[in-house]
This record gives C-alpha cells, sequence and structure tokens, in this order.
C-alpha cells in the first residue's frame, strides 16, 4: 500500500465511476481497476461493490476510505508545511463559504485578500455547511466561512464579524408604515424560510423562537434570492442578512427593508481551519484582513 493506492481509492469514491476516477487520477481505466484489486487483495476485504453502471462503497470501505482521507490529508499537510517554511504567503488557499454569505461577501473580501496577499492564489469553493464541514475535516479545503456554533475540538474557529438581519416585508404589507421593527412584532406574522440544510433556515428558526413567530407552512425555498422575490411578489415577510440588502445588490422595487429596532438578531461568522493545518500562521493573516473588510462593509 502507498500514498498512489490511497489516492486512487480516494477518486473512486468520490466519482463512484472508474473511467472518471481514472481519468481524475491521470492514469488509464485498467491502470486503476487493477490497483484498487490488489489493494483489495491486499486487504483482504471488498471496498467497492460493483454494479452495472454504479460503483458503491461497502461498508468498510466507508471506514477505510475515511482514514485514507486523513492520511493523504495529513501527507499533504507536511508538503505545505515544508513549502511554505520557504515562502509562507505564496501557493494556494482553497476557502470554501456558504450560499447565503458567499455572493455577498467573497466579492469584497477577495480584492481585499489579493492586495494583502498578492502572492496567494484563492481557490473558491461554495457549498451548503454541512458539505464545507465534511470537505475540511477531509483535507478537501483548507478553511471555510461558516456561522457560528461549529462543534468539533479539531477545528480551529478564529470569529470575525456579526452580521445583522434586517426584515424584509412587501411594499403595501402590513409592515409597510413602518420605518424599523421590534422582535416582539414578528409574533402575528409567519415568515417565509429556507429548505432544510441552509444554516440560515436554522438562524431563522432561533429568530422565530425569541420572537414568538412561526414558520410559513407550505412554502421552503432553495436559494436566499427566491425568497427576496418571493416577498417583492407579497408572498409574506423573511429575514435577510444584512450583506446580502447593501449596495452593490439590487433590490426589488416593491420589497422594504426594515431595520430592527434595538439589538438586531444577529448570525455570527468565523473563519473555520483544523488545529492540526501547517497553513495556520497565514490563516491568522486571512482572518485578520477579513474582519477588516468585514468591519468596513458593517461599518463596526
Amino acid at each position: 500500500m502507498n500514498l498512489r493506492d490511497l489516492k486512487y481509492l480516494i477518486a473512486l469514491a468520490d466519482h463512484r465511476h472508474f473511467g472518471r476516477a481514472a481519468e481524475a487520477s491521470f492514469v488509464s481505466q485498467p491502470t486503476l481497476s487493477t490497483q484498487i484489486k490488489k489493494l483489495e487483495d491486499e486487504l483482504g476485504v471488498q471496498l467497492f461493490e460493483r454494479a452495472p453502471r454504479k460503483v458503491m462503497l461497502t461498508p468498510v470501505g466507508e471506514e477505510i476510505i475515511q482514514r485514507a482521507r486523513g492520511i493523504v490529508a495529513e501527507v499533504e499537510s507536511m508538503r505545505e508545511l515544508a513549502r511554505r517554511s520557504q515562502d509562507p504567503e505564496s501557493g494556494s488557499l482553497r476557502l470554501g463559504a456558504f450560499p447565503t454569505l458567499a455572493p455577498y461577501f467573497l466579492p469584497h473580501a477577495v480584492p481585499a485578500l489579493q492586495a494583502a496577499l498578492p502572492r496567494l492564489e484563492l481557490l473558491l469553493v461554495e457549498e451548503k455547511s454541512d458539505v464545507l464541514l465534511a470537505q475540511l475535516r477531509e483535507g478537501r479545503i483548507d478553511a471555510a466561512l461558516l456561522a457560528l456554533p461549529v462543534h468539533d475540538e479539531q477545528l480551529h474557529m478564529e470569529p470575525l464579524f456579526d452580521e445583522p438581519f434586517w426584515l424584509a416585508t412587501y411594499h403595501h404589507g402590513p409592515l409597510s408604515s413602518k420605518t424599523e421593527v421590534r422582535m416582539d412584532e414578528l409574533a402575528q406574522y409567519d415568515l417565509l424560510l429556507l429548505e432544510d440544510g441552509h444554516c440560515l433556515r436554522e438562524q431563522a428558526l432561533d429568530v422565530c423562537r425569541l420572537s414568538g413567530a412561526k414558520e410559513r407552512p407550505g412554502f421552503r425555498a432553495t436559494s436566499l434570492e427566491t425568497l427576496r422575490q418571493m416577498v417583492a411578489a407579497g408572498a409574506g415577510i423573511t429575514l435577510l442578512p444584512a450583506l446580502a440588502v447593501r449596495p452593490p445588490v439590487s433590490q426589488p422595487e416593491q420589497l422594504k427593508l426594515l431595520p430592527f429596532k434595538g439589538e438586531a438578531p444577529t448570525r455570527s461568522i468565523a473563519l473555520i481551519w483544523r488545529r492540526s493545518s501547517a497553513l495556520t500562521p497565514l490563516l491568522n493573516q486571512v482572518a485578520n484582513t477579513l474582519r477588516n473588510c468585514s468591519a468596513q462593509l458593517l461599518g463596526a
């Protein structure tokens, strides 16, 4: 067993197809198939269930793949540590962000990072939070912008900023005459929310629990932009994070945005990475740059 074989295993687990896994590994399909079979023979277990047009991991295969990812990630970390010791601010950084933050923060954050770390190549990934956490633990990304709390002792969490929410309502709706809104006023309303899997949904549900509001039954949006357009069409009210409502993000004419009176509900954003990462000194610099960028955007 060697590192190359482990990478073949991971490629096949990711692609679930011998041809695509071979292409991603820059080898022929027979070569990859032969090495996978040799590894199975060496271990004495079947790692993959081979069916027509489908490749599936066996239960023991799932466990071995997880360990293989950890081993490969640690080896890559060692190489990165050696390389970074010669030029700490160069190379690539694989950075993840979730969908209700990425389109509104990264267009500001990326230029700030490029100015602060001009030799650094940024590779950006946008996924839901649970996917980003899995990729982070497996070493497939280096760091992620995520909403707190995140419970994992193997991850370091560097708080960046608290992002307040605004209430979005229809411009002829029952709240349209107001210039601000109190939390307790939401108790009489149902809110439009995102579907399961979006951390913004969980954050909005927390606000519902605090204010006494409820989720509107029968509707769950797939994106924040769908929520925005549904409110503009008069379908209800929702919560929008501050970065998603500030210029240059355009708002529909029929949408009215209301700040909260007093202490507004917020979500806490952090830069999160593995405690074992060789990139920790660099990621601290990245965190400071992102923190300064967010302070300018939010007026903190």
